[in-house]
């Protein structure tokens, strides 16, 4: 094959790959083009395996992060040929990762099927891992992401979403690799990728964690425009829509989203924040809402106070958490890139960073680990919570605003992504957003209530908190993803050391 015909085959596979991350009911296909990626780069040299690496994954991730475009140029100001090229190179950034794994795999093959598809498996995995980490990570579109309706969402619990990344990218690659194989030969590895989904779709992920109580629970959905939130004239009738259902919801926990109040306390009428204080450090509901906190002195973070009567003891009258895993260019400014962020009409955009394996708010028995927008990404950030285990989270609450990317995939997307840590960690997850998705979503990663996104109105669910560890829970909270790169990194150097030449 031509390298134009190659690498436009590459684009297409890579662009087809992205649309699973919203359509996940078509996970098989999810096989199919990774099982082509390996069978077209297998043969290759290791440097047009590159090429065609690098051109999948920039198809990969522009088609699925094309969103993008709308928080840098509609919301941001920024030109829209920039905007363009920004995404791009982006894209093509965060797919070296990829373009130097499957050079490492034309590389190191051997020609044996089940090594080859454990060192495809091994460079796959360590592609998304680099993604996800280095420089603060982008893992948005993490492959298991798109298993999240399928069978080997079993493997969640066990191995997290790049665990399951790993173990997809061995069984659709095993079946098409080998040297002069004869198709009956494939029988076996297409026998062992049939039993393990039929498997994994009987055996299910095991039951790790027991209930604890139940809370009924409003969650806020706004849907204030991202150009009028924060506007000083639309502004006035945000705030007041966001007391008067702070203060009518009939929920024992209200959830808000994140800067439901775009203000600082200091900068809001007197009377707002004090009756708000007043109503939940009062009464018997409790109160999770997002606000930016701080002040010019040490800096401002994105926050979520948590308000209840247990909190009135406490030296600010409330539970402060700090959003540590901020968003580059949105949330803080990489080395090297202010004169990008002057380009652009975006607030708020320096915060400083709170802790990992923060507190969690504690209110009538459970334990609510708040996370902010982007936070619910990483997993293994999450994880450190359980380190202690007797104060681990019962449940998580995620509160978001991604108006800034428009009606989009982006929300969806985002759901999936919230869907997988419930299904790693078994615990109930509440996303309460500007714009959407605001759901709550149960222990085995099934949305149980939703409102329609792009509404502005409250939902009324009830959610049982859990206790206990899912093994990956157990592993991620005291190693992170360590154990996940010394897998990768030994499978990667056995093959180098046994390749041939």
């Amino acid at each position: 094959m031509s390298l134009v015909l190659e690498l436009l085959l590459a684009a297409l596979l890579g662009a087809a790959h992205s649309a699973l991350f919203v359509h996940t009911g078509a996970w098989w296909a999810q096989f199919a083009i990774i099982a082509l990626l390996a069978w077209r780069v297998a043969p290759l040299a290791p440097r047009r395996a590159a090429t065609v690496g690098l051109v999948f994954g920039t198809a990969w991730v522009g088609a699925g992060t094309w969103w993008l475009f709308i928080s840098l140029h509609t919301y941001g100001g920024l030109p829209a040929w920039m905007a363009v090229l920004a995404i791009a190179a982006l894209s093509a950034a965060l797919s070296l990762y990829l373009a130097a794994a499957m050079a490492a795999f034309a590389r190191w093959r051997s020609g044996v099927a089940g090594r080859d598809a454990l060192l495809f498996g091994a460079v796959w995995l360590l592609a998304e891992l680099a993604r996800g980490v280095i420089f603060t990570g982008f893992p948005w579109l993490a492959s298991g992401y798109a298993q999240v309706d399928a069978p080997l969402a079993a493997l969640a619990p066990w191995l997290g979403v790049y665990g399951l990344g790993f173990v997809l990218a061995v069984l659709a690659s095993w079946p098409v690799l080998g040297r002069r194989v004869a198709w009956r030969a494939r029988a076996l590895p297409a026998g062992v990728l049939v039993a393990a989904l039929v498997g994994a779709a009987l055996l299910g992920p095991g039951q790790f964690t027991r209930p604890n109580g139940t809370l009924t629970v409003t969650l806020l959905q706004g849907n204030v425009a991202q150009d009028e939130k924060f506007s000083m004239a639309a502004m006035p009738q945000a705030l007041a829509w966001t007391r008067e259902q702070l203060l009518a919801a009939r929920g024992e926990l209200v959830v808000g989203p994140e800067t439901v109040i775009p203000l600082l306390p200091s900068q809001l009428d007197p009377g707002y924040w004090q009756e708000l204080a007043t109503h939940f450090q009062r009464g018997p509901q409790a109160a999770l809402i997002g606000l930016p906190l701080g002040d010019e002195e040490v800096g401002y973070t994105n926050s979520a106070a948590g308000l209840s009567a247990a909190t009135a003891a406490l030296p600010l009258g409330f539970y402060r958490y700090d959003k540590h895993h901020l968003v580059p260019f949105g949330e803080f400014i990489p080395t090297g890139f202010r004169w990008f962020t002057q380009l652009m009409n975006i607030p708020l955009g320096d915060f400083n960073r709170g802790v990992v394996g923060a507190p969690s708010f504690v209110f009538r028995g459970e334990r609510i680990g708040a996370n902010i927008c982007y936070e619910d990404l990483f997993g293994e950030e999450l994880a450190a919570r359980f380190a202690d285990t007797p104060n681990a989270p019962t449940m998580f609450a995620n509160i978001s605003n991604i108006g800034w990317f428009g009606d989009t995939v982006a929300i969806p997307q985002h759901l999936q992504i919230s869907r997988m840590r419930t299904l790693e960690f078994q615990r109930p997850m509440l996303r309460a957003t500007n714009t959407g998705a605001t759901a709550v979503i149960d222990h085995t990663g099934r949305v149980t209530a939703s409102l329609a996104p792009f509404t502005q109105g409250v939902l009324d669910a009830s959610v049982q908190g859990r206790t206990g560890l899912t093994p990956f829970a157990w592993w991620a909270s005291r190693f992170g993803v360590w154990p996940l790169w010394l897998l990768g990194a030994a499978i990667v150097m056995v093959s180098a050391r046994r390749a041939p030449g």
